[in-house]
């Protein structure tokens, strides 16, 4: 049986997916001319741990979209809660390449950028790609990966959660 056709315009249903609070990334790549790229991407997640499996979607409107269904791998970089200028930078139109003007990063073992300062970065083989609907899907099986105690960047209700988060407390010891 087929869906139900959908009972709220595209307008309510952003409106709707937007109060899921989402952390923020930098997917990087290096172009088939050999410059890096690399594009603000709120739409990560885990997919498996064995094997360790990663998703994320890009538009199909994008202009990276050539060049990032091309790549052998990408590298996903998770902003730091003190990198919102670094995701407006990747999140804006404009020649790729200049992105990377003036910022600190560091070719990955396949080469895709990694950002320094970012809290947490995956190395990622692009597994496989599915188009559904206006998006492309990219499932990237994860070959190394790290962190930090950076606090995230967090993305919630169209603009990014700057309330001041609290440092985890670890346990006392006896």
């Amino acid at each position: 049986m087929p869906a139900a056709l959908p009972d709220f315009d595209s307008s309510a249903f952003r409106s709707a997916l937007g109060r899921f609070a989402t952390g923020v990334t930098v997917v990087t790549a290096v172009h088939p001319d050999g410059h890096p790229l690399g594009l603000t991407v709120s739409s990560f997640n885990s997919v498996s741990l064995a094997p360790p499996l990663v998703l994320w979607s890009l538009s199909l409107t994008s202009s990276s979209l050539a060049a990032l269904e091309a790549a052998s791998h990408y590298a996903i970089n998770v902003l730091a809660a003190d990198q919102i200028d670094i995701a407006r930078r990747f999140a804006t139109r404009g020649n790729a390449a200049e992105r990377f003007t003036q910022l600190a990063w560091r070719p990955g073992a396949s080469g895709a950028p990694l950002l320094e300062g970012c809290t947490a970065w995956f190395e990622c083989h692009n597994r496989s790609r599915y188009r559904e609907g206006d998006h492309c899907i990219f499932v990237g099986e994860v070959e190394r990966c790290g962190h930090t105690d950076a606090m995230p960047l967090v993305f919630h209700a169209g603009g990014f959660d700057l309330t001041p988060q609290r440092p985890r407390k670890t346990p006392s010891t006896p």
